[in-house]
């Protein structure tokens, strides 16, 4: 899945992959607004669909190896990759809902999970710990420090916060004018260990957690990964730009200018 070459880019490069980051961030929220009882998941795609075209980009996951969506769609025990159809979301329900873009030829992608509904409150909780594990995560890189320095930082957040099961099948990537690229970003590892992290590497870092299994089974659709156990499970992605000037996540609205404060991690605007 993983081609084989680190690419590095140049800021006008950077500016384009924040073009593309921005079309994913506003089929986020678009799908943040539309997600509720009684709404199937082809509805949602649908959505997806419009908000893409809408921008003059186009889908980066339509017809990638065959898939059928425009957004994966992944609801309760489903952790990933799940295919867009028939299915109803209902009370209680969570959904995690992944997409991407193109633009002029370079690719963004995301993932969020979103509550449907009244959800439990250890459900929400699980949405939260992923959540936050991703800006862990993203917090930890830096221009000279390595792919585990950011796998750690996830494990580690996640290991505190109680029995939580961090998949391990299915890991973050390079993008750029691929939809996955090298380096892989597992959500697990040590730190200082991993390919380097150089000026102007853009990586998808992408924690999914379970209340039970870290491992994963695929269904006879060849796509949709579900946990063993059938515990539930959430996902949380960015595509983030590392640079030694400081990090832009390019698919979140502010750029992550409001989160990388935060953790005093300095900040830089292709916009």
């Amino acid at each position: 899945m993983f081609g084989p070459k680190v690419e590095i880019k140049t800021p006008a490069q950077l500016a384009t992959m924040r073009q593309a980051g921005l079309v994913v961030a506003a089929v986020i929220d678009a799908l943040k607004q539309n997600v509720a009882v009684g709404v199937s998941t082809a509805e949602l795609d649908e959505i997806a669909h419009d908000v893409i075209r809408s921008a003059g980009a186009t889908s980066n996951f339509l017809g990638y190896h065959g898939f059928t969506g425009v957004i994966c769609a992944s609801v309760n025990e489903e952790i990933v990759h799940g295919i867009p159809g028939q299915r109803i979301l209902a009370d209680g329900d969570i959904i995690s809902v992944d997409c991407g873009a193109i633009v002029k030829g370079w690719h963004g992608d995301a993932a969020v999970t979103i509550p449907v509904g009244a959800v439990s409150r250890k459900n929400l909780d699980l949405i939260d710990t992923t959540n936050e594990a991703l800006w862990r995560g993203i917090a930890a890189a830096r221009v000279g420090g390595s792919i585990g320095d950011i796998s750690n930082a996830i494990e580690r957040f996640v290991k505190g916060q109680g029995a939580y099961g961090i998949t391990q099948v299915v890991t973050g990537h390079g993008i750029g004018t691929e939809l996955h690229q090298a380096p892989e970003v597992p959500n697990f590892g040590r730190r200082g260990k991993g390919p380097k992290l150089a000026d102007g590497l853009v990586i998808a870092i992408e924690p999914m957690i379970t209340l039970g299994s870290s491992k994963a089974v695929i269904l006879e659709d060849e796509w949709t990964a579900v946990t063993p156990d059938g515990s539930w499970a959430a996902h949380a992605e960015h595509t983030v730009a590392i640079t030694d000037k400081g990090l832009s996540v390019l698919t979140d609205p502010d750029g992550g200018e409001a989160r990388l404060a935060s953790f005093d991690v300095p900040f830089v605007s292709f916009d």
